[in-house]
């Protein structure tokens, strides 16, 4: 029976300093019986608030049970403790008795886990939200063997335990750290005000035993039913099914589980105690809940995606049947949204009553993002056939213009530009109509597509003025090789070279100037970049140029035109002066050539001395010319003379050798003159052989030759051989 009544206090024999110490009543007792617990936790709280060292008698084999351990009690009594007392280093000292076989060592970490579980659990106030166990409390676990089984043992313990309350205040000992020391003369009136304050506390009125029997047992009937669903053998079939694919009428089968479940624990703990059980209950539902949330999240995934799926060909049928895009993703829209709502009333689990709007919404934001993806991809393919269209329309009338460059280029280009541009945006902003694109992002779009016309013709003039060297020597040779109707210019002596140079040379100069600079916007013709440009690089001759010496800057001498931004600029001022000192030298050649041309021409038409010559060798050769009239041999030798050298002449063409200058003429006739001497005589020789060879009777005619011919007149068959030795 229970041996001690109430708190029992006596001072301390043969220990030092003075200590008091208090007996309480076992915490189980049965004399309370078990509505009577108030005063147990009453006293402990008590022994806690005073105290600087509190012994809790455990049995070894309680520890790790929810009640003989006392963790409700400590519990309640470590909430109400922080709530009305401040931390005072109380020092709480286990004793663990009838210790068994186990290990002291195994023993106290279960112990003091249980304590700091218990501690972390317990409700606190804002001022002690932080506040770690070790601030209110220091504890301590020692362990007694039985009393009965080895006594000895039990006294020897006993006595080394007494020892550690020798001195328990000083550093180091039990009570060491204690803090908020109470004087002895006022440790009367202070233990009354302490016990007032928690006789008038309610919060220790904690639940009779029957209550803790029914939450021990209710939960023990939950988890055994919760346990029982997750290995139910249809809730497998229908987790498993649900990876797969969606499943019909998968709300109601799940609905009828969890509805048996909840049913077949209401049975078994039905005469319980009703508020631990219906929170027991709910408990299990929410456990229950939490297990088929993914399977019905899964199942939900599979209704959404496969109306995405669905929606996305039915609109894309739509579209490409010619339906307007807005028409049809709003028909879309709204009736697979629909379909959804059916779908979700198949899924939805009624005792759970889960809201779908997440899953709603994110269908929704699914099904925007693929409309906005389309319509991005649809419009991008707008802008890039009218892009196409507009670059055909434009790069090679541009190239065109630019190729025949002169005072109208420009001109014409802007005009070729804004009438291209206009018909383009007209079809543009027609077809935009159908994308139901605000007024913001439909002028947007269409100043987007006005500037890449813009930036077409920005390329092709780049490109140009980038072979702007090649063009203007193709123009060169154009216009000083051919005459004005085209044909190939002969050079016969009568052209003015000089004037034929200096126009073909202005008409590239006009093709530098409009080159160099973009003019796109009515307001750029001011820019005179021609009129810069004869005056820094024309000849000396021009009445531009004879302005050139009356500057003191050289005009060409920046990098920059005058008032002409760098966006617009091509060709810079250096950049120009560099290429036409370039073309004028690799256009040089064909100059000299025409002029060397015309001096030949005029060389081969003058041929023959000047009249007084001709006089003179009259007047001097008369005597000569008499001794010819005298000796008519010597006529037969000049005429013989006057064949050979107009063979000569033939042969070598010395006319067209000096066509090309006096020089080149002589270097190829030194060359030419041996070979053709050596050929003459070879003919003369080969002629005299066949007169000597067609005196040989027919039918006798031998030959060592290795090549023979025959040849017919009108006389008959004349046979002629050449020696293999010629």
């Amino acid at each position: 029976s229970q041996t001690t009544r109430g708190i029992w206090m006596a001072r301390c024999v043969g220990i030092e300093p003075c200590t008091l110490v208090m007996d309480l009543e076992g915490t189980d007792g049965r004399e309370r019986g078990e509505d009577d617990t108030t005063f147990e936790k009453q006293s402990a709280l008590f022994a806690l608030a005073i105290s600087d060292i509190v012994l809790i008698n455990m049995w070894c084999h309680d520890i790790g049970r929810e009640q003989a351990a006392n963790k409700p009690l400590l519990k309640t009594v470590f909430q109400v403790m922080m709530r009305l007392f401040s931390p005072r280093k109380t020092t709480m000292l286990f004793v663990i008795r009838d210790k068994t076989k186990t290990p002291l060592e195994n023993l106290e970490p279960v112990l003091r886990e249980d304590i700091q579980k218990i501690w972390d659990s317990v409700p606190k106030p804002d001022a002690h939200k932080e506040t770690p166990l070790s601030e209110f409390f220091i504890v301590e676990v020692v362990a007694l063997s039985s009393f009965e089984e080895k006594e000895e043992q039990f006294k020897e313990q006993v006595a080394n335990l007494r020892q550690r309350f020798y001195h328990s205040i000083a550093p180091g000992g039990l009570a060491g750290d204690r803090r908020g020391v109470v004087p002895a003369s006022g440790f009367s009136f202070s233990a009354q005000e302490i016990w007032k304050i928690i006789k008038e506390n309610k919060d220790l009125d904690l639940p009779a035993h029957k209550v803790m029997v029914a939450t021990v047992r209710c939960e023990e009937i939950a988890n055994e039913k919760y346990d029982l669903f997750a290995t139910n053998k249809d809730w497998c079939e229908l987790e498993e099914a649900v990876q797969s694919g969606p499943i019909s009428g998968f709300g109601k089968k799940l609905n009828s589980l969890i509805t048996t479940c909840l049913s077949e624990y209401d049975a078994e703990a039905n005469y319980f105690d009703e508020g631990v059980r219906s929170a027991k209950q709910k408990q299990l539902q929410e456990k229950l809940f939490q297990l088929v949330q993914p399977t019905f999240q899964i199942a939900l995934g599979h209704i959404r995606s496969g109306i995405l799926d669905k929606f996305k060909e039915a609109f894309d049928k739509a579209l490409n049947g010619g339906e307007g895009f807005s028409s049809a993703a709003n028909k879309c829209i709204e009736f697979y949204m629909a379909q959804f709502d059916e779908g979700c009333a198949d899924v939805v689990i009624e005792i759970a009553n889960w809201d779908t709007s997440k899953g709603r919404e994110k269908l929704q934001r699914e099904i925007d993002a693929h409309v906005a993806s389309v319509r991005a991809s649809k419009m991008s393919e707008l802008v890039s056939s009218y892009e196409e269209k507009l670059k055909e329309a434009l790069s090679a009338p541009v190239e065109t213009l630019l190729d025949g460059a002169n005072s109208d280029t420009w001109p014409s280009i802007r005009k070729l530009l804004n009438r291209e541009t206009q018909s383009a945006v007209s079809g543009f902003s027609v077809e935009l109509i159908r994308f139901d694109v605000d007024e913001q992002q439909k002028k947007s779009m269409i100043v987007s597509l006005e500037d890449y016309a813009k930036g077409v013709i920005e390329a092709k003039a780049r490109e140009e003025a980038g072979r702007v060297l090649i063009s203007m020597k193709d123009r060169f040779m154009t216009l000083f090789s051919h005459d004005s109707d085209s044909m190939p210019r002969i050079w016969t002596g009568k052209e003015d070279v000089r004037a034929i140079t200096k126009s073909a040379r202005s008409s590239c100069l006009k093709l530098l100037s409009v080159m160099a600079v973009i003019r796109l916007d009515d307001g750029d013709d001011i820019y005179d970049i021609e009129k810069t440009l004869i005056v820094a690089l024309a000849d000396s001759s021009s009445s531009y140029a004879k302005d050139k010496s009356t500057m003191a800057v050289e005009p060409l001498a920046s990098s920059t035109w005058d008032q002409v931004p760098p966006s617009k600029t091509l060709i810079t001022p250096v950049q120009c002066k560099s290429l036409w000192r370039q073309f004028k030298m690799e256009t040089e050649y064909s100059v000299s050539q025409a002029i060397s041309a015309q001096e030949a021409n005029n060389r081969s038409r003058h041929w023959l001395p000047p009249p007084w010559a001709i006089v003179a060798l009259l007047i001097l050769g008369f005597n000569e010319f008499m001794t010819l009239l005298r000796n008519p041999l010597y006529l037969g030798v000049i005429f013989v003379g006057y064949l050979l050298i107009k063979a000569l002449w033939a042969q070598l063409d010395i006319t067209g050798e000096f066509r090309h200058g006096a020089l080149p003429g002589i270097i190829s006739l030194s060359s030419k003159f041996v070979p053709t001497i050596m050929n003459l005589i070879r003919k003369l020789a080969e002629e005299g052989h066949g007169r000597h060879a067609a005196k040989v009777p027919a039918g006798r005619v031998t030959s060592s030759s290795a090549s023979s011919s025959v040849t017919s007149s009108g006389n008959g068959a004349e046979y002629t051989s050449s020696s293999k030795y010629e």
